[in-house]
C-alpha cells in the first residue's frame, strides 16, 4: 500500500541503456539517491529503482530498470524493454565507442519496446571535459536527426540528471493528454495510479520530487 507521498497519477516504466561503463548506474543512483555511487562496478543483469516526481501537476512514479551494457548479458537485459514507456540511451562524452554505439541502442529501444517510446539521448561524465571526445553540437544533431531529445549529464555531480527524467516523463504525460496514448488499457509500461506494472518489484526508495 503506497503511503499519502508516494500516491501517484500515472505509472511509466523506464529503461536506461548504453555501453557498459557509460555511467548508468550512477546516473539512476544520483536521481534516486541524490548522491554519487561510489566504486560502481558494471552491472550484472538490471538493477531497479524507482521514485516519484511531479511534473505538470501530476504525481508520476517512474520504474526504473538499469540494464547491464555489456555484450554478453543483452539477451537477458532486453526482456526488460517490452513495454517501456521512456528510454535513456546513455554514452561517454569522453569516449567516441560509446557515442557511436547509439544508433544500435536507438534500434533496440524502437525494436523492443513500445512504438510510441519517449527516448533521450544522455551525453554522461561532462565533469571530464577536458577528456571529450563527443561535442554538444555532434551529438545534439544527432538527436535531430533521430527526432528524440538530448542533454548532457554529471552523474558525479548531479548536472543535468533529474532534468532527462523530468524531460522524458513530460512527453509521456503530454502523449497521455493529447489522446494519443491511453494509460487505461492493460498494455505494459503506463498504467494510472490504481494500476500496476507487471514484472516489477517495489525496490529501491520512493521519493518525490518537485519540478
Amino acid at each position: 500500500m503506497d503511503s499519502e507521498k508516494d500516491k501517484y497519477d500515472y505509472l511509466f516504466k523506464f529503461i536506461i541503456i548504453g555501453d557498459a561503463g557509460a555511467g548508468k548506474s550512477c546516473l539512476l543512483h544520483q536521481f534516486i539517491d541524490n548522491k554519487f555511487k561510489k566504486g560502481s562496478s558494471h552491472t550484472i543483469g538490471v538493477e531497479f529503482g524507482s521514485k516519484v516526481i511531479t511534473v505538470g501537476g501530476r504525481n508520476i512514479k517512474l520504474q526504473i530498470w538499469d540494464t547491464a551494457g555489456q555484450e554478453r548479458y543483452r539477451s537477458v537485459t532486453r526482456s526488460y524493454y517490452r513495454g517501456a514507456a521512456g528510454a535513456l540511451i546513455v554514452y561517454d562524452i569522453t569516449n567516441r565507442d560509446s557515442y557511436n554505439h547509439l544508433v544500435n541502442w536507438l534500434a533496440d529501444a524502437r525494436t523492443l519496446a513500445r512504438a510510441d517510446i519517449s527516448i533521450i539521448t544522455v551525453g554522461n561524465k561532462v565533469d571530464l571535459k577536458e577528456k571529450r571526445e563527443v561535442t554538444f553540437l555532434e551529438a545534439s544533431r544527432c538527436a535531430q536527426e533521430n527526432d528524440i531529445l538530448f542533454l548532457e549529464t554529471s552523474a558525479l555531480t548531479g548536472e543535468g540528471v533529474e532534468d532527462v527524467f523530468i524531460k522524458v516523463a513530460r512527453m509521456i504525460l503530454n502523449k497521455i493528454e493529447d489522446g494519443l496514448i491511453d494509460p487505461h488499457t492493460m498494455v505494459s509500461g503506463i498504467h494510472t495510479g490504481a494500476q500496476r506494472l507487471e514484472g516489477g518489484a517495489e525496490a529501491s526508495a520512493n521519493k518525490t520530487c518537485s519540478c
